[in-house]
């Protein structure tokens, strides 16, 4: 089953046109209008939050809106600059989401995320950082996810919720009640439906068909079907100028794997040689598949670092054919290189002279592209006194900090996230414990060192300003070793709650 997102930007012309003015922006609590030209006279065309709070709307005569908001902003629209944008935030979620995009004009996109979803910690996941991004950047964002374009659309537009995860199978449910304008009928066909008294999708799908088709021809029906899922609605997927891409064209279609894989192949090879002669490396590459029946799939593959190599990109493709449904045949390959980055050739050092760093990210990227590149990473030391915060996680290849762990105490090489509360006994605030239970076990202390104190970091964190750990490294009867703290300096509430943790195992 297929899941597309819908991405509604409500107040798109006049969010770009803030964030492209810089220093010429108009206030931010100031009411702003966007007016073009309709024949003699000027109309409202888009505008923003404030001026939408004092009533007016779009397609309002300027004049009238100048009436009733005295201090309002008015500047041109820019329709092309605002398709533009959409281009350019088509490029921007191809790059970072999914193969399959398109710009959903005149406010939004459509991004194909089947299969993707798992990469970017699940669907709710996914929309929230999404949503969260565009409000960052001073954008109102709603994006809704569901089986069909047009379901998306409806739930993104016509449902107040920033965002909207809708169940897979539960498409009519969620439909029935919006208006009969969520089904992206023509406006006039719209005001018809009305005067007849339908109101509602519910409405329409409650009707029987062929008095509607009769009167209003197939639109209707066709989208009915499209939104429910019975119908298919095909996205062309977006593509940029600055893309590097090859095709393959097939005068029949082919379906059988072997085949897929060696066009595959040929096209590695055609788009490396592009690639090789404008001096880049491919980090991401999408294949898609453009089926008979008007469909894509599409897979895609990254890399930890720029590459040209033909069979290390093929095989990395051909890893991922077997989750390619051909239907009933492929007609059209499409190979672009969606991510691509300069790529310096470098001379090979004889063995005999200096011994060859062994290259693993071949095997990096194998790994990245069967378990999510979310997922590999590696460890660098951090500068801080808090034992939780010594340690970052960076891409595997990312290249070295030099930052190293500072400190003549011993760390324990395992660290409980977060740290764990025990029941202990200590004879004085300065003595370490006498004995601690742990996940139900007691354990008896034989030997301890410490206490080591360690205060909060009180310039990056107010709450951490009187903040104290007393850390122990004790051992057990069985001469295990553990690192435990107390929460406090022992006499004063203000230093932390005075509970016992352990932090640590050594060895």
């Amino acid at each position: 089953m297929s899941r597309v997102v819908s991405l509604f930007l409500p107040r798109w012309p006049t969010d770009r046109l803030r964030r492209t003015s810089g220093d010429a922006s108009p206030p931010r609590d100031a009411p702003l209008i966007l007016a073009s030209r309709d024949n003699r006279r000027r109309v409202v065309t888009a505008l923003d939050a404030n001026a939408a709070r004092l009533g007016l709307r779009a397609g309002m005569a300027v004049a009238k809106a100048q009436a009733l908001a005295p201090d309002l902003v008015i500047m041109d629209a820019d329709l092309r600059g605002d398709a533009e944008g959409l281009d350019k935030l088509a490029l921007w979620a191809l790059q970072r989401l999914s193969p399959i995009v398109m710009p959903d004009a005149p406010d939004g996109l459509v991004i194909d995320t089947t299969g993707a979803d798992h990469l970017h910690g699940g669907e709710a996941a996914m929309l929230a950082a999404l949503t969260e991004r565009f409000a960052a950047a001073g954008v109102e964002a709603r994006a809704a996810i569901a089986d069909t374009w047009g379901a998306a659309h409806a739930a993104a537009r016509f449902l107040s919720r920033s965002t909207l995860v809708v169940p897979s199978g539960g498409l009519e449910p969620m439909l029935r009640p919006l208006p009969i304008a969520a089904l992206r009928l023509d406006a006039e066909m719209v005001a018809s439906l009305r005067t007849l008294g339908f109101e509602r999708i519910g409405d329409l799908l409650d009707q029987a068909r062929a008095p509607l088709t009769l009167r209003f021809g197939p639109q209707i029906g066709r989208r009915l079907d499209q939104a429910l899922g019975h119908a298919a609605e095909p996205i062309e997927p977006f593509r940029a100028t600055a893309i590097i891409e090859v095709r393959r064209t097939f005068p029949e279609p082919i379906g059988a794997a072997e085949t897929i894989a060696r066009y595959t192949a040929h096209l590695v090879e055609a788009l490396c040689a592009d690639l090789e002669g404008r001096g880049l490396g491919a980090r991401r590459l999408d294949l898609l598949f453009h089926r008979v029946d008007n469909t894509s799939q599409a897979i895609r593959v990254g890399t930890a670092q720029p590459v040209r190599d033909v069979k290390r990109l093929t095989r990395l493709l051909c890893d991922k054919i077997e989750a390619v449904d051909p239907g009933f045949g492929i007609e059209i390959m499409d190979l672009a290189a969606v991510l691509a980055e300069p790529l310096d050739t470098r001379q090979t050092v004889s063995s005999l002279v200096q011994a060859p760093d062994p290259d693993i990210s071949g095997l990096i990227d194998v790994l990245a592209n069967r378990v999510g590149e979310h997922r590999l990473c590696r460890f660098t030391p951090v500068a801080s006194d808090v034992p939780e915060r010594t340690i970052a996680s960076i891409p595997p290849l990312a290249p070295e900090t030099g930052a190293t762990w500072q400190g003549d105490w011993p760390r324990p090489p395992r660290l409980l996230a977060p740290p764990e509360p025990i029941v202990t006994m200590a004879l004085l605030p300065d003595q370490p414990p006498v004995w601690f239970t742990w996940r139900g076990v007691r354990r008896r202390i034989r030997r301890a060192d410490g206490p080591e104190r360690i205060r909060g970091e009180w310039w990056k964190r107010d709450a951490e300003l009187a903040a104290i750990r007393d850390y122990y490294r004790v051992e057990d009867d069985a001469g295990e070793r553990y690192w435990l703290f107390r929460s406090g300096d022992g006499e004063h509430p203000e230093t932390g709650s005075q509970r016992w943790f352990i932090h640590g195992v050594f060895g």
